[in-house]
């Protein structure tokens, strides 16, 4: 068993080695208080054609396994390997080839899963845009109206339904135009579809390779959904130019140690901006990516520790969530923590929120197991960016966002004690699918993209050592004394100061007279044990925009149906409050029931 609380050394051993990117940071500073980041690092040449890369990573090593999965209910793992995995692309390929309506996107409804690579590859090589899109989208029931929108908004010639079992309904329900349906059991659907094993038979022609042969870098690859956490998603164009710009800066910022060409574990979804990058660089570069099916939520996560306790690797990608749960599973489980330090070299985490804690707590581990620390990395990006432009590619105990990575310039806007964050590089998007104004207000008037985000300097007087996040300009409120609550820098601080009582905080609420937290308890968090802890972050905080004065312990996790929390793990917090109006009304009640948390005399 490890310590939950380590006493932090004042002379820790040091890191095993990892291998990053060296710093060599330019940084411009304007007039205006304007500061421009960039790397003297150049972007390395590419190709961004990624079908043919993959082809060439099948050709180099044809037998080797390129996909693993379980299947439910079953020991052990099934397998493709590269050279199976490219016959069943390039049929798949010649299916659309020979009936897609040319151009029109191919909309791809799956979690991770072999026929979510398949097509994601096959849709390129065919030269249409994919659309990848949750299956969650397809289980909230009602009228679809998410998947009716992306639906509306992309025209589909094609969409590809991975399970008809779970996406029966929804397609009875919706107006899918004259879109080609692929599933993978044609009689659980009521409309004609072709199934995925017919698709994986065809026989390939020269047309599949005079496809692929035309894509051109500046071809749409992919239309991304943003998270639509202020309303309906909005379908990000992404071009090959893009995805093969961020997958390249990833490479090179994170260094050989990230092995993707070895053996990767993980989770992310890959309808998502960072898991989509695991599975397109593991690919081309000719790894072997186990599909892990957990996810970081206390009923889901078992599956990743299971998973964590076979598979030992180099590099390992969590949110914060994830590694706030994979900390407590460290410390008392000794066969997982020899497997999981075996090879790891790099950890990296989201960019917005790892608690220092934790990242403690993390080494204390890392520690016990191998005499070292291990080298934990951010990644810092949008979907709009592709994924991650900026890291932490150097040694380091302080968690962060870093710097950013090679080919990406990054634009530091004064607002107030912080920096607005925007960005400008061959990895971000041209804009919107067919929202011309949301374009032009993503982007300032020099073309740097606007993240939303705040950050500031760890050492002002030391840029190289790299920015932290500060807020989202997005989750700042006012209280109705005028006051601003600077949301995502206080839940933040809150988040490190319950730690390790809670898994997660949302703060209520705007136009009210003070603020309020409903709260997700871990297993050892109670109300007695929360209340101390919040007693002793306010006594670190002057004024009520910092100051929580009453709190209400949740026994309902965040649902994914009703998108309080992303397949990534991350909170929305508008749709918690919307949700459970019910315990927003309890906090503000003028006589507050037993179960409210009541912190100092005056609510």
């Amino acid at each position: 068993m490890i310590d939950a609380h380590p006493v932090i050394d004042k002379n820790p051993p040091p890191f095993r080695e990892a291998r990053l990117m060296p710093v060599d940071l330019a940084v411009e500073r304007r007039d205006d208080g304007v500061v421009l980041l960039e790397s003297r690092i150049k972007l390395e040449d590419f190709d961004a054609n990624l079908p043919a890369a993959f082809a060439r990573a099948a050709a180099r090593q044809p037998d080797k396994t390129a996909l693993a999965w379980r299947v439910p209910e079953q020991d052990g793992w099934r397998s493709i390997s590269y050279a199976d995995l490219k016959q069943h692309i390039d049929a798949a390929a010649q299916w659309l080839v020979d009936h897609a309506p040319a151009g029109r996107p191919l909309l791809l409804i799956a979690d991770n899963s072999l026929a979510f690579a398949v097509m994601s590859f096959a849709g390129w090589s065919a030269r249409l845009p994919v659309v990848p899109v949750s299956s969650a989208y397809a289980a909230l029931g009602g009228d679809y109206g998410r998947l009716a929108h992306v639906i509306r908004k992309s025209s589909p010639g094609v969409i590809v339904a991975a399970s008809a079992s779970r996406m029966a309904n929804a397609i009875a329900t919706l107006d899918l135009g004259d879109a080609l349906i692929v599933t993978d059991d044609p009689a659980r659907i009521d409309r004609a579809a072709t199934s995925l094993d017919a698709l994986y038979a065809s026989k390939v022609t020269g047309a599949v390779q005079t496809s692929l042969d035309a894509i051109r870098r500046d071809d749409i690859a992919a239309y991304m959904l943003t998270s639509g956490s202020t309303g309906l998603p909005k379908l990000v164009e992404i071009s090959f130019d893009n995805l093969g710009a961020n997958s390249t800066q990833c490479r090179q910022i994170v260094g050989e140690t990230a092995g993707w060409h070895d053996v990767m574990l993980d989770w992310l979804p890959w309808h998502h901006a960072a898991g989509a990058s695991v599975l397109r660089t593991t690919l081309t570069e000719g790894g072997t990516l186990y599909i892990d099916d957990g996810k970081p939520v206390p009923a889901l996560f078992g599956e990743s520790i299971r998973n964590l306790r076979e598979i030992g690797v180099g590099f390992y990608n969590n949110v914060p969530l994830g590694y706030g749960l994979l900390v407590e599973e460290l410390e008392r489980d000794a066969l997982l923590r020899r497997t999981f330090f075996s090879k790891l070299r790099v950890m990296l985490y989201g960019g917005a929120g790892l608690s220092q804690p934790v990242y403690d707590r993390l080494q204390a581990c890392a520690i016990a197991e191998t005499g070292h620390r291990i080298t934990l990395t951010s990644g810092y990006g949008a979907t709009e960016t592709v994924s991650a432009f900026m890291a932490i590619h150097f040694e380091t105990d302080r968690v962060g966002v870093g710097l950013p990575a090679p080919g990406a310039t990054v634009k530091l806007v004064p607002q107030g004690d912080r920096f607005e964050v925007r960005v400008k590089g061959r990895m971000v998007t041209r804009g919107y699918l067919d929202e011309p104004g949301k374009t032009a207000a993503a982007f300032d008037d020099e073309g740097y993209y606007r993240t939303g985000d705040l950050a500031v300097f760890n050492d002002p007087h030391r840029p190289e050592a790299g920015l932290a996040f500060a807020g989202r300009l997005a989750e700042e409120f006012k209280l109705s004394s005028g006051a601003w609550v600077y949301g995502g820098a206080l839940r933040d601080a809150l988040i490190k100061a319950l730690s390790p009582l809670v898994t997660d905080v949302v703060l209520c609420d705007e136009n009210r007279p003070y603020l309020a937290l409903l709260v997700w308890p871990s297993k050892d968090g109670t109300c007695e044990t929360i209340a101390h802890a919040l007693a002793a972050f306010n006594a670190t905080q002057q004024g009520g925009s910092s100051t929580i004065c009453r709190a209400l312990l949740l026994d309902e996790p965040p649902s994914a149906n009703a998108h309080e929390i992303s397949d990534k793990g991350t909170i929305n917090r508008r749709a918690v409050i919307d949700r459970r109006g019910d315990a927003v009304v309890r906090l503000y009640a003028e006589n507050p029931d037993a179960n409210i948390i009541i912190l100092g005399d005056k609510h």
